[in-house]
């Protein structure tokens, strides 16, 4: 009896000394396995928290960075500074370093532009403003530093200012044309606190790529404060999801390219 505990015993060791041998020897042939495997969870975590920050700059609340907006003979130009008075870099975000959104203060008026650099720390784009209040989103991802998008006033000319909300009427309907083609957004209701899926049937035709995307979605709450700024959620649809943290009424302009041509079709909401 005691015979067949000590066979059972040095068995067992001899077995357990085999496995550790054999694992030292897969660890020395492959002593990055692990680490790849750990450093791949880390690169697809941080992929979706970036996606995530991009498709929703309203959710930011600190910024390390401020933009100067001014206008003057046709053109805007921005200087951008950090904390420490110095120019950050920009990442390139959808095929450019800036994303320039300006409305009027009234969100009658749309403009998306792309500035270019002329200088450290400087972008312009040139752009016929008429005399009106607007209000300018410096849509940028700044290297290394945490930034928010928030709304700059931005005054041409003597045209008085619109101050608290523009008191938009929610769209009863939901089909949109513009130069041909149509665009139909559903569903029609959204919920405060919820995922919102924003559907856009483009009747049977696909929409060219548009800086890196089917499309994009804009959407600014009644006051012209909130600002939030959605990609499809895939290459090969026309949807687009986001969410709402407080009930009001929303405008969104939709950025489709048909046919060499981009259209920003706009839309009222109401979110419940």
């Amino acid at each position: 009896m005691k015979k067949s505990i000590m066979i059972w015993a040095v068995s067992a060791i001899v077995y357990l000394g085999i496995v550790i041998a054999g694992y030292s020897v897969y660890a020395s042939i492959n002593p990055k396995s692990e680490e790849h495997n750990n450093h791949t969870a880390t690169e697809q975590g941080e992929e979706s928290r970036n996606h995530q920050q991009h498709e929703n700059h309203g959710a930011n609340t600190i910024s390390e960075v401020t933009p100067k907006v001014s206008y003057a003979n046709g053109e805007i130009t921005i200087e951008l500074k950090d904390n420490n008075n110095h120019a950050p870099e920009l990442e390139v975000s959808h095929e450019k370093y800036m994303h320039l959104i300006v409305v009027s203060s009234d969100l009658k008026e749309y403009y998306h532009l792309h500035p270019e650099q002329k200088g450290e720390g400087t972008y312009q784009v040139k752009v016929n403003l008429a005399d009106n209040s607007y209000k300018a989103f410096v849509d940028i991802q700044p290297k290394g530093l945490q930034y928010a998008v928030r709304p700059i006033e931005l005054q041409v000319g003597e045209a008085h200012h619109i101050h608290g909300k523009n008191n938009l009427i929610t769209d009863k309907d939901f089909t949109k044309t513009i130069d041909g083609q149509t665009v139909e957004l559903t569903p029609h209701s959204f919920e405060v606190n919820k995922e919102v899926t924003l559907n856009f049937d483009v009747k049977g035709e696909k929409p060219e790529e548009y800086l890196g995307a089917l499309g994009h979605v804009v959407i600014l709450d009644e006051a012209g404060e909130k600002f939030i700024h959605v990609h499809p959620v895939s290459n090969d649809k026309t949807v687009f999801e986001t969410q709402f943290d407080k009930p009001g009424i929303y405008k969104l302009w939709a950025e489709f390219k048909f046919r060499g041509q981009v259209n920003a079709y706009p839309f009222v909401i109401e979110v419940k």
